[in-house]
Formats: structure tokens, sequence, C-alpha cells
């Protein structure tokens, strides 16, 4: 087995399913990195299907907003993420997209993904299989973000509330994640760990103006 794709088959065995549609996603990525090396996207806009995904999902540690885009393509309010290069771990996948697509150094909650799904993509190119790893990383609502990717319609915080009340059109596997996620949380509160990724002493060094990266 290639070296990084035995490295994703790891992240993927140590994930605790969080239900029966998790364990079925897990086991099933299982086999399939398994039965091969060829698992990124080397053609646009699908080839091979499936092929390797990452989320980085945005969240405000004070009171667990979320940053989402309006994704122009998917026509759903989605974390931000994208293609996992060849060779790239997952993780830096994540990081690279936060910077690319919202010009922001966001810091993991977890360098674990959180989260696995397999879905089958929607959006006006062609539809295919994503396997999707899913990282939690920690910014402040009131710092600055852009729109660096050219894909979206807009970007804005959710509540929790919002969320719940159905008020965007989310990806349909959302809801669960963040049931994961707040249960995971609720765990480590209660061990004593702490939930923030944001470490009071990086706040004013975050507070400086962001540049926009260049392609």
């Amino acid at each position: 087995m290639r070296s990084a794709v035995r490295s994703v088959h790891q992240l993927v065995a140590a994930l605790e399913p969080a239900d029966d549609l998790e364990a079925a996603d897990r086991d099933w990525t299982l086999r399939w990195l398994a039965s091969t090396d060829d698992i990124w996207r080397r053609v646009k806009p699908a080839t091979p299907s499936p092929h390797l995904v990452s989320y980085a999902v945005v969240v405000d540690p004070a009171d667990g907003s979320v940053l989402l885009v309006d994704h122009v393509n998917a026509r759903r309010w989605l974390p931000t993420g994208g293609h996992v290069e060849v060779d790239e771990h997952p993780a830096d996948a994540a990081t690279r997209e936060v910077r690319e697509e919202l010009g922001i150094d966001a810091l993991f909650n977890d360098p674990e993904p959180v989260f696995l799904t397999v879905t089958q993509t929607v959006g006006i190119d062609s539809g295919h299989t994503d396997v999707s790893l899913w990282f939690v990383l920690g910014w402040r609502r009131d710092l600055p973000v852009v729109d660096g990717s050219g894909e979206f319609a807009q970007l804005r915080w959710w509540s929790r509330e919002e969320i719940a009340g159905g008020q965007g059109r989310f990806d349909p596997q959302f809801g669960r994640f963040l049931r994961k996620l707040d249960g995971r949380t609720a765990d480590r509160m209660s061990r004593g760990a702490e939930f923030t990724a944001f470490p009071q002493e990086r706040h004013a060094e975050l507070s400086a103006p962001i540049r926009r990266l260049e392609e």
C-alpha cells in the first residue's frame, strides 16, 4: 500500500463512528483504500471516482457558530474544503483550503478528522462519489475572512439556532456531523479537556490584517 494511502487508512481506521451509517461508510472506505492507490482526483471534474475530499469546518469556539459558504456549483451552504492533492495529507488539505478559500490560518480543534461521509455529489457538473474527511478548525467570527475562490455566491456565519431551524440549504449530512461534534465536545468537557482551538495568546496575532492569498 502506498505510504500516503496508508496514512489515510490509519486516519479512517481510528475514527469512532457515531451511527450505523458512519460505521458502514468507514467499512466501505477501508475496503476501498485497501483495493487501490488511486484515491485522488487527477482529472477534473471527477476522475477517478471515488476520490478523497477534506472538509474544513470553521467554528467559533465561543458560541459554536459555523462559517459556511454558498457554493455556486453545489447550490448548498457547505463548509469550505476541496479535493486532496496527490500524496497530500488530508489535514494539510484542510488547512490549505481555508487559506486559499477564506484567506485565514485557522487552528485545528483536533488534528484528526471528526467525521467521515461517502456521498454522491450533486451540482451543475457531473456527479461523482466523494469520500470526505471532516476536520474542525477554530476562528473568531469577529475576525476577517475573504472569498478567495470565486466559487461562492456568499459566505456567512450561521448560529446553531439558524441551522436547527432549517433556514439554509445544507449538506444533507451536516446535521449528523454537528450531533457528533457536540457529543465529542461534551465528552471532552466532562473529562476536563478544553474545546477551544483558539488560544488566547494568538488573538492579537490573528487580529492583524489578513492578506488575500494570490493564486
